[in-house]
């Protein structure tokens, strides 16, 4: 039996970077397989150094739904005093850090059935704090409804009939008068030899301190219609 768990990812900012050493840090348009791993490990109280934990949490298939497209901003920062390589005095460092404004997104995870429950009874009373990318960027609300849990559905069927997650009046009042609406972009775990499958490098083989490490997926990127059946007028629970 399949099983998978839907969690939603709203929140004002949010940063979900691959390339994020020395001076410019990115981010994607979506979350990160390693940025999921790694909010996951938080909740379960999993320490970076356990590898083996954390190769578990990233065997878990990642498909996600861009409910709300995010606005790519940048933040300007200036670090002083930073040592310089030849330990001769100081310097000034600057920094770009990029990240998504307004972005919402329904995350589903597939997988064994008890490591999903397990994460389902933590994520909103994590062992440690979770944050989207970094440690400001908290949720705006519950990852899960309350008795939230996981059901018997592969991924491709939630992203498909989930509620839609928008919470926005207006917004979801003009998608509900519009005869053709927009489809909603997905991301989904796929096999390497899927047609049009794209290469990810943010699989975490480790996420110690010093020693991280990544391999690459195969990530399939299409659109799905935001049929009515997806748009309800009550609560936008994400389970």
């Amino acid at each position: 039996m399949v099983t998978s768990l839907a969690l939603c990812f709203d929140a004002p900012m949010q940063s979900w970077g691959t390339r994020s050493r020395g001076v410019i840090r990115d981010t994607t348009s979506e979350p990160t397989k390693s940025g999921v791993v790694g909010l996951l490990a938080a909740a379960l109280g999993i320490s970076r150094e356990d590898d083996d934990a954390i190769a578990e949490l990233a065997r878990l298939r990642l498909a996600v739904r861009v409910d709300r497209e995010g606005i790519l901003e940048r933040d300007y920062h200036t670090i002083q005093n930073v040592p310089t390589t030849k330990g001769t005095g100081h310097r000034t460092v600057v920094s770009q850090r990029y990240y998504l404004a307004d972005a919402l997104f329904l995350v589903v995870l597939q997988g064994d059935e008890d490591l999903l429950s397990r994460i389902a009874s933590v994520v909103d009373r994590p062992y440690w704090p979770v944050y989207f990318g970094r440690r400001a960027f908290v949720p705006a609300r519950p990852l899960l409804p309350p008795n939230g849990q996981p059901v018997a559905a592969e991924a491709e069927e939630i992203l498909g009939s989930h509620p839609w997650l928008e919470t926005s009046k207006s917004l979801r009042d003009s998608e509900i008068a519009k005869s053709e609406r927009v489809g909603l972009r997905t991301a989904i775990d796929c096999p390497p030899r899927t047609t049009h499958a794209e290469v990810r490098h943010d699989h975490p083989l480790s996420l110690a301190d010093g020693r991280r490490r990544f391999t690459t997926r195969t990530v399939l990127v299409d659109q799905l219609p935001l049929t009515d059946s997806m748009i309800t007028t009550g609560d936008t629970p994400c389970s």
